[in-house]
């Protein structure tokens, strides 16, 4: 399994959507420098007003291009950035991979996958009924999450388009991601 990051961008404000750019830069411990939900305690505001104190498991939100195409394919235009990813890659399933997974992004980023994305309202409010195709149930009822991964960034660098992105997987057993 090989990747390719496809796009990055990054908000400095709590912003639905983030503007693509030409490179970011991640930070050990951190995040993406200049985002707003850089840091090494949580900065989604909901998670905030629970418990200020707890760490940031989503430092990183990456999402895999082929979304995109899927929801395209059922009307939907999506761009990168548009989901409030940070990294949009193309060739690793992400939501496959187990929780510990460590992305090597570029020559010297690392990121490790700390768990699922949960899809919200506000998706919706982005483009109404694009919700139901990135939360929805699989055949025995289960919840499936399809709107990216979250991880914390474990080595700096910079990250851009083209980057190639290496796969290391935890020791076993593998846990499978759940929602952070």
């Amino acid at each position: 399994m090989n990747g390719l990051v496809t796009a990055v961008g990054r908000s400095a404000t709590h912003s639905f959507s983030k503007p693509v750019l030409d490179s970011i830069r991640l930070l050990a411990g951190l995040g993406v420098e200049g985002d707003a939900h850089m840091g090494e305690t949580v900065k989604h505001r909901s998670r905030v007003a629970v418990d200020p104190t707890q760490p940031n498991l989503r430092q990183v939100h990456l999402i895999q291009a082929e979304l995109h195409d899927e929801l395209a394919a059922a009307g939907f235009t999506v761009v990168p950035g548009d989901l409030g990813e940070n990294v949009t890659t193309r060739g690793i399933d992400l939501l496959a991979l187990p929780t510990g997974t460590k992305l090597r992004l570029g020559a010297e980023a690392v990121v490790e996958i700390t768990g699922l994305r949960n899809p919200c309202a506000q998706i919706d409010g982005f483009r109404q009924g694009l919700l139901k195709l990135v939360l929805g149930r699989d055949d025995a009822g289960n919840l499936v999450r399809k709107a990216g991964v979250m991880g914390i960034v474990l080595a700096d660098g910079v990250v851009q388009p083209g980057d190639p992105i290496g796969i290391e997987l935890p020791p076993e057993p593998h846990r499978p991601l759940e929602r952070v």
